[in-house]
């Protein structure tokens, strides 16, 4: 192509060669004609920057870019995929999946998650307990504050929030939203939500004139005025006993019905720390994982095994010994036999219920295991009565061991054990016991003049907790003794009161003071050449005096102390929701009465509470308490103990030497609230029954007690090498 350009005087004919045709170039020239290809040309000073040299360094960069391209696709590959497994890993393990998705922690009812778990609810750990439909779950937070959230089953939220995930992948900027809104941890989990959210109203708040006020737990007290913890215990084991020469180096495998803390649970978790400290292994099986014992079995050390069928018989079989803690163990020990038909041979079964439903529930394999343990002589005479009437034969004969207070009970109680040192001796920790006393009876609102009676238990019908509620009603309301007096003999229970036994010990104690004295009196003009002699005699004479004289005082000083009603424990999964409203109801009638309560959450740190109060009441009802751990806890603190007259209970606590009895029912119920009463115008009273009921734990509950008898257990159930 050939164009001819005028510039004034010079004419310029420019050959283009198109380059559209393959080889060609283009060129230009100021001569006029055009240059082959291979001929010498006029080239300018800066020949480099030609269009020729421009598209030669343009088209290897690009040349380049396609040969490697497949760096940039697995570079890019790499990033999608690890933003990919970033988002699904913090969506299946994280904690608060709404406020991951940017719901900004908002449930569907418009209700901010973080007000919704700071209600109070009494009623929430209940686990009988049907919201709507059977599926719905409760979970409770250990804190100082309880919240509840209910909710329905379904999977509308689930499916929304896969659609929200998947959108948000496509963009960067959602991205590093997510990541951001990924590191807020939620202190309450939410069982799986739907379309619907029902919150649970509370039924007892922090302070409510209704029912009275939540209080405690006391552990950040504890760990400031005691200066110690139980997270800094070591191993307690005593190396040179017979239990630790015959557990060393075993597998034992112990079955958990549950978590919660309770007895039972609480018992084979501890059972389970002394079998680790002194060199055995050991793996738990949990039935049912409620309660809030599994951070605490983590902590311990204690392997759980989270298959109950397979790999727990599996684990079983290679264990020198099975421990069972429950007779709701049973439905594992049946399928175990079933898989491993002599696996009962090796399995010590631990019983610590005392009803007539958990025997029809176990009988089917009581006489397939190697032996049974039981808590109490009562409990033993009434399993093998059972058994005699439904005509199942034992393998052996039974074994009684009685549970024990634990080492850091007995530590904080002022009882030599294994944790004291030089620096905590005893007498050291009985100091620190008392300023324990002043700061949570302080934090609880209390004053030298309330007099502080406390049941610390799960809350159902069996342990009692509304007759004791009854029995304090009728000391707010100031009954007249006559009036309890007559309602007891009405209701002809009991013949006597136990008021009357005191009062008449207290007046026989007079006479034979006032006899004493009248026979000094008369034998001083017969026998006046032994002085030494009367002069014993009459310094006896002088204290008994002194001693009768201080506890009439304290009779008449005590008038203007105040009772206060302690009672234990809110969340525990073993309340009953029913049982626990109907109190609810009663205390919000008696406006007095709900003056006086004070109700305080599930907790394993009860040192504290122990210490600040001053009687323990253990009001089990039906059979009585099995044994009732918390009454030789209660003892080792210095607190006289009022209990039922039936059970274990009336092993543990002597009647007017360690506590009071009274019967079970309603006709126990007045004779409860005398026996109160009598012990709150008594305080010296209730000083030498806690005293006595201290020295008999140190001489038979204490931790190497409970050993010594499970030793024979041992030697009876396993093969010793």
């Amino acid at each position: 192509m050939e164009e001819v350009i005028n510039r004034g005087d010079l004419h310029v004919k420019v050959v283009r060669q198109s380059s559209l045709r393959p080889g060609g170039n283009m060129k230009s020239t100021l001569s006029g004609r055009s240059t082959p290809n291979n001929s010498p040309t006029f080239r300018r000073l800066h020949s480099s920057r030609t269009p020729r040299r421009e598209g030669r360094s343009v088209g290897g960069s690009v040349q380049w870019f396609r040969s490697n391209r497949l760096v940039y696709w697995l570079l890019l590959i790499t990033l999608w995929a690890y933003l990919g497994f970033y988002v699904q890993s913090r969506w299946a393990h994280g904690d608060n999946k709404e406020e991951f998705l940017g719901f900004g922690g908002k449930t569907r009812s418009g209700i901010p998650d973080t007000e919704q778990n700071t209600r109070q609810d009494l009623l929430a750990n209940d686990s009988s307990m049907a919201v709507n439909n059977g599926t719905n779950k409760i979970q409770i937070e250990e804190h100082r504050r309880i919240g509840v959230v209910l909710a329905k089953s379904g999977n509308k939220v689930s499916s929304k929030h896969n659609k929200v995930s998947s959108s948000r992948k496509r963009s960067k900027r959602a991205g590093r939203r997510l990541r951001s809104k990924a590191r807020r941890k939620q202190k309450t989990t939410i069982e799986a939500g739907s379309n619907d959210v029902e919150v649970q109203e509370p039924d007892i708040p922090q302070k409510n004139t209704s029912y009275g006020f939540l209080v405690g737990p006391f552990g950040s007290s504890e760990d400031r005025v005691l200066e110690w913890s139980p997270e800094k215990r070591t191993g307690t084991c005593d190396r040179k006993g017979n239990f630790a020469r015959l557990v060393w180096s075993r597998k034992f495998v112990l079955i958990f019905h549950e978590l919660s803390m309770t007895g039972a649970p609480l018992s084979m978790m501890e059972l389970a720390t002394e079998f680790l400290s002194c060199g055995a292994t050991v793996s738990a099986v949990v039935l049912s994982k409620k309660g809030g014992l599994m951070p605490e079995l983590a902590r311990r050390g204690i392997k759980v095994l989270e298959d109950r069928a397979d790999l727990s018989f599996k684990t079983a079989m290679k264990a020198d010994l099975v421990i069972a803690g429950s007779a709701v163990c049973a439905s594992w020990i049946d399928q175990y036999i079933a898989h491993f038909p002599a696996g009962g041979s090796q399995i010590a079964w631990w019983i610590m219920e005392n009803r007539r439903e958990y025997f029809d529930r176990s009988k089917i394999v009581l006489d397939r295991v190697k032996m049974l343990v039981f808590l109490s002589e009562s409990q033993t005479k009434q399993w093998l009565s059972w058994c005699e009437e439904e005509k199942v034969k034992l393998r052996s004969p039974p074994a009684i061991v009685q549970l024990s207070i634990n080492d850091e009970l007995a530590f904080v109680a002022g009882i030599p054990c294994s944790l004291n040192t030089p620096s905590s001796s005893p007498e050291k920790m009985l100091e620190k016991g008392r300023l324990l006393r002043d700061s949570v009876r302080k934090e609880m609102g209390l004053t030298d003049n309330d007099v502080l009676v406390m049941s610390l238990s799960s809350i159902n019908a069996g342990k009692g907790q509304l007759l004791l509620l009854e029995s304090a009603q009728l000391l707010i309301e100031k009954e007249p003794l006559q009036k309890i007096r007559t309602a007891v003999v009405m209701d002809g229970d009991r013949s006597t009161l136990a008021a009357k036994h005191h009062i008449r010990a207290l007046l026989q104690e007079s006479r034979d003071t006032d006899k004493f004295s009248d026979s000094q009196s008369s034998k001083s003009s017969i026998s006046s050449n032994e002085p030494n002699k009367k002069g014993s005699q009459l310094s006896r004479l002088l204290n008994r005096r002194r001693k009768r004289r201080k506890v009439l005082s304290n009779l008449e000083g005590a008038q203007e102390q105040h009772l206060k009603v302690l009672i234990g424990s809110v969340g525990s999964k073993s309340n009953k929701v029913l049982y626990v409203k109907e109190m609810l109801r009663y205390v919000s009638e008696h406006s007095n009465l709900s003056k006086s309560v004070i109700w305080t959450p599930a907790t394993t740190r009860v040192a504290s509470l122990y210490s600040a109060a001053d009687i323990y009441v253990i009001n089990s009802q039906g059979l009585g308490e099995t044994f009732g751990r918390v009454t030789i806890e209660a003892m080792a603190f210095g607190l006289p103990v009022l209990g039922t007259d039936a059970g274990g209970t009336k092993e543990i606590v002597e009647h007017n030497v360690t506590g009071l009895l009274h019967p079970v029912g309603r006709p126990g119920t007045h004779i409860l609230a005398q026996n109160l009463q009598y012990l709150l115008k008594n305080p010296f009273l209730r000083q030498q029954m806690g005293m006595k009921g201290r020295k008999k734990v140190e001489r038979m509950y204490l931790k190497r007690h409970l050993y010594k008898k499970f030793v024979e257990v041992l030697y009876k159930c396993m093969r010793v090498k």
